[in-house]
């Protein structure tokens, strides 16, 4: 992934123990800053509840696209970097959800979740919907299938991850053989630059400005090279990714070749064992 070799001109192996978390002070400074707002339709999150349909529409692709039937049973999420819990609601309200763990290294957001999903009686059921203030490097990892996870979502995450190779590799042992990881990010180019940070941030200011990291993007193929580098994991059919555009007054839609140019989904499937 250039993000971690070619900026840092290391290797992977070189800058795996690095460090011991990936939480980064001034990313969750930034979200503190707006947690009173998160559940704000109209507010600084706004794209984000817009965007969020989408979500659950490219999970189903995912999940229909491998060559062995999607399961059967009631799936089990992992929302890492949940924020206010815009995904991680939606989720756990679907018929075909057993449980939703939402994690967060932001207290004050993942509070504005909690009190949030209180609103609800059908998120209070034993399971439902969890909610822990931990980074993924301080999760317990699954020792068994039954504890292991049939989605891990990384949605508008990777691109606030200062060295996102060890934040993915602490990712992987939490998903099930024949589970997925379901991301969105951006990828790295002058017309990301234009659209997120120029327009976005500086002209319109329908994302608060400082959100985004121009260097912290990841291009699609980067992400696609390091999964397919990881044993057991990418096996033929086992990688999905498009683009997601958005239009003002229209909102977002996902545009096949969008990935390579801006705001996409990227979705990888752990090979059954």
């Amino acid at each position: 992934m250039r993000a971690v070799v070619i900026r840092s001109r290391r290797t992977l192996q070189q800058i795996r123990y690095q460090s011991t978390t990936s939480v980064n002070p001034t990313e969750v400074s930034h979200f503190n800053a707006l947690a009173s707002t998160w559940w704000d339709p109209h507010g600084p999150s706004r794209l984000l509840h817009l965007m969020n349909p989408l979500r659950h529409d490219f999970i189903s692709a995912c999940l229909s696209s491998q060559a062995t039937p999607a399961p059967s049973y009631k799936l089990r999420y992992l929302d890492v970097g949940c924020g206010g819990g815009i995904f991680a609601e939606s989720a756990a309200r679907l018929p075909s959800t057993a449980t939703v763990m939402g994690i967060d290294p932001s207290e004050n957001v993942l509070n504005v979740a909690k009190v949030h999903a209180q609103q609800d009686p059908f998120l209070q059921e034993p399971g439902r919907l969890q909610y822990l203030n931990k980074s993924i490097e301080d999760l317990p990892t699954s020792k068994s299938g039954m504890e292991q996870y049939d989605v891990l979502t990384l949605f508008e995450v990777i691109e606030h991850i200062t060295e996102p190779a060890p934040f993915l590799t602490s990712c992987l042992p939490f998903v099930k053989p024949g589970g997925w990881i379901v991301l969105s990010t951006i990828a790295r180019t002058w017309t990301s630059w234009l659209t997120t940070k120029l327009i976005a941030e500086e002209i319109a200011g329908i994302v608060p400005r400082g959100t985004h990291d121009w260097d912290k993007y990841i291009n699609e193929a980067e992400m696609r090279s390091f999964f397919l580098q990881q044993r057991g994991w990418a096996s033929p059919g086992g990688i999905k990714a498009i683009g997601c555009v958005y239009a003002p007054g229209l909102g977002w839609n996902m545009v096949a070749g969008g990935e390579q140019w801006g705001n996409y989904f990227f979705g990888v499937r752990k090979d059954v064992e």
